[in-house]
């Protein structure tokens, strides 16, 4: 796969990087045999609702519009490039993931950071719209549930990097009536909100900026959830003292397995964030889950920084980009398997219960980076084959996939309806 816009702009910026539930077997336990576990795996992937917590399409499709601006790739169809498309997506089970309205962080010095959201959020509803037996919007749990007894898929939206509201309260609200239901707060870089994980050492508000704190306030009396991916550690705490509901982390992983990568969630935050009521959805990207991949990703960060220092390239140039897919092509980044993600969602399981972590894939986001048996949409059931192979419960699963964070949802729901 081509390199994204996305992941490159990480590779630059970022740093280097069971005991279960009450009815989870302990031991090894019976399994029936391979045949029936693989089909018992994907026919409980199409009977459980599953909600990805972060897939990028919109972004992946805004960076190849036709000269008419409209988008050259047509996800109702199967696409030859990308992580997700609608046949895949009833492959794999998925019902609701989670459309990245991704806001990259120059933005936030150009200006235009509202209206890029808008507009990729009118993307994503026009897509629904041309195809209505396939798709629908969901702005809530019961829309998103009633969508999958129709047999669609919902598109649920999510802003990543809340430089979208720019220095402008109101615009949390405008956000809320568009449909937005999660704004992760920062990217790659400080913001007017909030201090990046990325930006070790640099820290501009020491956590959450005052606006920031005002923001997350706002985003609770409206009823849109918090979330902490790409947030400092500092800034994760202050989040969860200024909340008043439960916060997810959208796409994160466990720091348990990748010391000193700060964008992965530390022990101590998972159990500050369950203890509030919140969710960590793990992101499948080898980066995230591997220490290995980590390794390799810093020297691809090194060559990729230097290439574009010396000829002053952005990380949107085409030449640096065929530079990046041609040393990845050169020098593969060793892969995660599907089992490795499995060992991080039994990391938090064991941590702080199975209420409390879900799946953040980061489909589109993560380049060439997606574990072996874990490549596209088509192969959530591979994971769940892996839970049911450690002896999670067929309800373990279920709220895994989505009962979680639809829990969360509904919750900074009523909390809003309630004021």
């Amino acid at each position: 796969m081509r390199p994204t816009t996305a992941f490159l702009s990480l590779v630059l910026l970022a740093g280097s990087a069971c005991t279960h539930g009450t009815n989870i077997q302990q031991g090894t336990p019976a399994t029936p045999s391979s045949t029936d576990l693989t089909e018992r795996s994907r026919e409980l992937a199409k009977r459980v609702i599953i909600a990805d917590g972060h897939v990028d399409v919109p972004y992946r499709l805004r960076e190849k519009l036709g000269p008419d601006g409209e988008p050259t790739e047509d996800v109702s169809q199967r696409t030859a490039e990308g992580d997700f498309d609608y046949p895949r997506a009833v492959e794999g089970g998925l019902d609701v993931p989670f459309m990245s309205i991704y806001i990259p962080a120059e933005y936030q010095e150009t200006g235009g950071a509202k209206a890029l959201a808008d507009s990729l959020i009118d993307m994503v509803e026009k897509i629904a719209r041309k195809s209505p037996e396939k798709f629908a919007m969901a702005r809530s749990v019961e829309e998103a549930r009633r969508n999958t007894q129709e047999g669609k898929i919902s598109f649920a939206l999510g802003i990543e990097n809340g430089a979208a509201i720019e220095d402008k309260l109101e615009n949390v609200a405008h956000f809320q009536r568009r449909g937005v239901r999660y704004i992760t707060l920062t990217h790659s870089k400080d913001n007017l909100l909030s201090d990046a994980s990325f930006n070790a050492g640099k820290r501009t508000w020491n956590g959450l900026s005052p606006f920031g704190k005002q923001v997350v306030a706002e985003m609770n009396r409206v009823g849109i959830m918090v979330d902490v991916s790409h947030l400092s550690d500092d800034a994760i705490r202050q989040v969860l003292e200024t909340s008043q509901t439960p916060v997810i982390a959208s796409h994160s992983s466990c720091r348990h397995f990748t010391p000193g990568f700060e964008r992965n969630l530390s022990d101590e935050l998972i159990r500050a964030m369950a203890a509030k009521g919140g969710v960590v959805m793990i992101a499948f990207g080898s980066g995230f889950i591997s220490l290995a991949t980590q390794e390799h990703l810093a020297q691809f960060r090194k060559e990729v920084t230097a290439f574009a220092t010396a000829r002053g390239l952005k990380p949107d140039s085409p030449e640096l980009k065929a530079f990046a897919e041609s040393y990845l092509r050169e020098h593969p980044a060793p892969l995660a398997k599907v089992e490795d993600v499995a060992d991080h969602i039994d990391h938090v399981v064991k941590l702080v219960g199975i209420d409390h972590v879900g799946f953040g894939s980061d489909f589109e986001g993560v380049g060439p980076t997606l574990p072996t048996g874990l490549r596209d949409v088509s192969q959530y059931p591979n994971l769940i084959r892996v839970l049911l192979e450690r002896g999670y419960s067929e309800a373990d699963i279920e709220k895994i996939a989505s009962g979680n964070v639809f829990r969360v949802w509904q919750q900074v729901e009523a909390h809003a309806a309630s004021r």
